[in-house]
């Protein structure tokens, strides 16, 4: 059963990557990548709207980019430019209008993106509250499927993978778990979580911001090696500890010693603070924004548990 979800979920990916689209980098004469000397931020080829900053717009002027083909960021709307496709009229530019309407109310993109986070969060939040809920159960029910996974350890036979398929079966009805509530959970979320990255990174207006004494188009590297502001690091430390502490509370179980994923949260919080020294810093900021709902609703849901008995 559990080969079979993995199965599952990986095709899931697959398609989530191959039928989504892509933010491209901007590329000059050279066909080199095009990189903002006083951000370190790779600047977007397939910008949806103008960048106002003068410094960014040479940059693209130098690299044959024709801003006269694209709108003020201000004038931008679902309908602007041509049709890309369903991936793009659909996610992308509906949530690129939603973050440049909001930040004209609140003055700020970046805190336009924390907004919007929490919107798209509270959108989805029934899908989320389930998978939670799952996740509850099945720490509930893991003892037993422990158990199970010892009894029928090294038989593969076809008689013995059916027994324990059937007594699997049970025990997922012994404690309503149902094994699709996560798939579906992730089925909604990954498709909008790239849709966001992509309208964020393909508004330049929002990397010229400065929100909290950072400036949004910075990479956290070069605020520090160049600019030496250590607020980037307190950023990249933001990043960091919500992506530990929110992946440690979706465990779904707890993981034996013997168990080869069980630095599988250490190794992937590792990554994403890797990758966070390099990306810009409105969208380590987007990240923790969704880290930190993620950490209020799973507390929410151990509360109704223990409430509920």
């Amino acid at each position: 059963m559990k080969k079979t979800t993995k199965k599952k979920f990986i095709v899931l990916l697959l398609l989530v990557f191959l039928f989504t689209g892509c933010t491209q980098t901007l590329k000059n004469q050279e066909n080199k990548d095009v990189i903002n000397p006083e951000t370190g931020q790779s600047l977007t080829g397939n910008i949806l709207c103008q960048p106002t900053d003068e410094k960014t717009r040479e940059l693209y002027t130098e690299a044959g980019v024709n801003l006269d083909d694209y709108v003020e960021c201000k004038n931008f709307t679902p309908l602007t430019g041509k049709d890309d496709g369903l991936w793009e009229t659909i996610f992308v530019k509906p949530l690129a209008f939603v973050i440049l309407w909001i930040s004209e109310f609140v003055k700020s993109s970046a805190l336009s993106i924390i907004i919007v986070t929490l919107l798209i969060r509270l959108v989805v939040y029934p899908l989320t509250n389930k998978a939670a809920l799952q996740s509850e159960l099945i720490k509930k029910a893991q003892p037993e499927l422990d158990k199970l996974e010892k009894k029928y350890a090294n038989k593969n036979d076809q008689e013995s993978l059916m027994r324990k398929s059937q007594e699997m079966t049970l025990i997922y009805k012994k404690y309503n778990i149902n094994p699709l509530s996560g798939c579906l959970f992730a089925f909604i979320q990954l498709p909008l979580f790239f849709a966001f990255l992509e309208a964020i990174n393909r508004l330049p207006i929002i990397f010229e911001e400065n929100f909290l004494g950072m400036q949004m188009g910075t990479t956290p590297w070069n605020g520090l090696l160049n600019q030496h502001n250590f607020i980037y690091l307190l950023l990249v430390v933001l990043i960091g500890l919500t992506t530990y502490v929110s992946m440690q509370m979706n465990r779904t179980s707890a993981v034996s010693s013997d168990d080869p994923m069980k630095n599988m949260t250490t190794i992937m919080t590792v990554m994403i603070i890797i990758m966070s020294f390099f990306m810009p810093s409105a969208l380590g900021i987007y990240w923790s924004a969704s880290n930190v709902f993620t950490m209020i609703q799973n507390l929410i849901v151990k509360r109704s548990k223990k409430l509920n008995g």
